[in-house]
């Protein structure tokens, strides 16, 4: 999606991240972090955006108690072309990747409630009939 500089990418995985539960993802990390971590949870947020802070301490509190997901951030502010590239309209917008594949993205703050039930929901799929799916969509028909 990106081009340019993915060094420093395995540092954005949780246990390299003392200090704190979430990451902040940037357009030069956010390839290889969602290409190198089995489940990613981005949230993209601005600060003058009321529902954006009021899903933060939701998403920091599930991002503590789920340590085999990286839980990451991405200031649309700070991070407009990566935002734009994402194509995302209204903030705060929640994605979710799981082996690399685009699952979930919705706009919209989520209760603690319905964020537990998402990650439950992406931990039962079978990510082999979900490559399957992929490929019938994709294999032209002869």
């Amino acid at each position: 999606m990106f081009s340019g500089e993915t060094g420093g990418a395995s540092e954005l995985t949780k246990s390299g991240d003392p200090a704190g539960a979430t990451v902040a993802l940037t357009k030069e990390t956010f390839e290889e972090t969602v290409s190198s971590n089995e489940m990613v949870f981005v949230d993209l947020w601005a600060s003058w955006c009321g529902p954006c802070r009021m899903f933060g301490p939701v998403f920091e509190s599930a991002s503590e108690r789920h340590d085999d997901i990286v839980f990451a951030k991405v200031d649309t502010e700070a991070e407009f072309e990566l935002a734009g590239a994402l194509g995302i309209m209204s903030i705060p917008t929640l994605m979710v990747f799981r082996d690399g594949i685009l699952l979930y993205s919705q706009a919209g703050a989520l209760p603690a409630p319905a964020l537990e039930q998402l990650i439950a929901k992406v931990r039962e799929l079978d990510m082999d009939d979900i490559r399957r799916q992929i490929d019938q969509r994709t294999t032209p028909v002869s």
